[in-house]
């Protein structure tokens, strides 16, 4: 029998060692030990069986004539009267990219053909998809548009677990629990009050850009983020409107740089809870250069193609020559451009809503970041000077909510402040 070394460790040890060793490594990826970030890890979608006024319709892709699917789990494919076009995985693996291509009769899924107007990709546990690379929770529709040549892609997602791909994509997912709470329910009511308003008259319900709520799926998920939707599930903000009681457009938007907006004044509708009020809690919050933004120039020519090929009224006054600020909202802490004069070369004039003329002209409005601005022609270019603030301005002040979720306010208290009258309800 050969003697060990003492430097050998017995067969014992080197199991303890082993566990240990295990335990570390599962300890600094769970804890981000070794510099991984902590998030929330996969698991079973949650809600799955919640009433169907309870599922958000994500309009992910329109117009598209191609896209990729990715499937982890066993999955099968129905068509819209609910009949399975593929029962399990007979056709595809587990984990398999499929390849969707438009065909003329409906679609091709990885070589396979599908002659119908709407396919739904359903998976078992713990029900995701994947579309173009990006993962998310709940079913993915594929719909021919009725002109047959392209396809639109729609995730249907039980609402809570929609909301864990908004919060942290609408807002700091480290930010304070009372302000992603304050988040969350504001988040939860505008989807569903848009889900009311437009979703019976269209396939979808919600975009996943921030034309509604930025929505990213799996990618906007955290640790963080699932908290504040599940301590908040079902919670929603209502109003007194025309005598009755109901859900609002909770509207929320960056920085409103000292004041929020009043409503009617920038889109044109007027909720009791959508009045602007005075924000001294997002200054110290946001950054410089997005509280104050530095002058952006447009050309004049530039100007005049964008707002005469986006308005039909504003086509006919021909090539415009004259932009002027026709009214304004003047609250103490800043004023912000609530309607714009346009004026074309013939001397004839029509106007836009200020928020309407900002994102025609600059559609990102990453640089165009409000309308709290002073317009000035400089040769041959119009100039916005002087601008402050990012977004629209109506409803919550996301950085006001994360300085007085600092001060040590609650969830409650924030959406209090900045949508005065409003109450919390839970629906579901």
């Amino acid at each position: 029998m050969k003697k060990a070394c003492w430097w050998c460790p017995s067969r014992a040890l080197k199991g303890a060692i082993f566990s240990f060793v295990v335990s570390l490594v599962s300890l600094s990826v769970a804890t981000g030990l070794f510099g991984c970030k902590a998030r929330e890890l996969v698991r079973t979608t949650p809600h799955m069986d919640i009433g169907p006024e309870y599922w958000v319709r994500v309009l992910l892709a329109n117009d598209v004539n191609r896209c990729s699917l990715g499937v982890e789990s066993i999955f099968h494919i129905t068509d819209g009267a609910g009949r399975t076009m593929i029962p399990d995985t007979l056709f595809f693996r587990d984990g398999e990219v499929l390849d969707v291509r438009l065909t003329q009769g409906g679609f091709q899924i990885s070589g396979r053909s599908f002659e119908s107007e709407r396919l739904i990709v359903v998976a078992s546990k713990p029900h995701i998809v994947g579309v173009d690379g990006d993962k998310y929770r709940g079913k993915i529709e594929l719909r021919l548009n009725p002109d047959r040549q392209s396809f639109d892609v729609i995730n249907h997602v039980p609402a809570e677990a929609y909301l864990a791909g908004v919060v942290g994509a609408e807002m700091p997912r480290h930010w304070e629990p009372e302000a992603l709470k304050a988040q969350a329910i504001a988040a939860r009511t505008y989807c569903l009050f848009i889900k009311k308003r437009f979703g019976r008259r269209r396939n979808w319900d919600v975009t996943k850009t921030a034309a509604n709520q930025v929505y990213l799926g799996l990618k906007g998920e955290s640790r963080q983020v699932w908290k504040a939707v599940n301590d908040t599930a079902g919670q929603v903000l209502f109003c007194k409107q025309d005598g009755a009681e109901d859900i609002f457009p909770s509207y929320y938007s960056s920085t409103c740089a000292g004041h929020t907006e009043n409503s009617r004044g920038v889109f044109g509708d007027s909720y009791g809870p959508l009045c602007g009020v005075t924000c001294p809690y997002c200054r110290d919050v946001a950054k410089a250069k997005h509280f104050f933004w530095p002058m952006a120039q447009y050309s004049k020519e530039e100007v005049s193609k964008k707002l005469t090929e986006s308005y039909s009224s504003i086509r006919q006054l021909g090539t415009i020559t004259g932009i002027e600020v026709a009214r304004q909202s003047e609250y103490e802490e800043l004023s912000r451009v609530t309607k714009v004069k346009v004026v074309g070369a013939d001397g004839k004039s029509d106007w836009l809503r200020g928020e309407d003329f900002r994102l025609t002209v600059d559609p990102t409005g990453n640089t165009l970041r409000s309308t709290s601005f002073k317009i000035v022609l400089l040769g041959d270019n119009w100039a916005f000077m002087s601008g402050r603030g990012w977004g629209h301005g109506v409803g919550m002040c996301q950085c006001g909510a994360e300085g007085m979720a600092r001060a040590g306010h609650t969830a409650t208290g924030i959406l209090g402040y900045y949508y005065p009258g409003a109450r919390i309800a839970r629906v579901y």
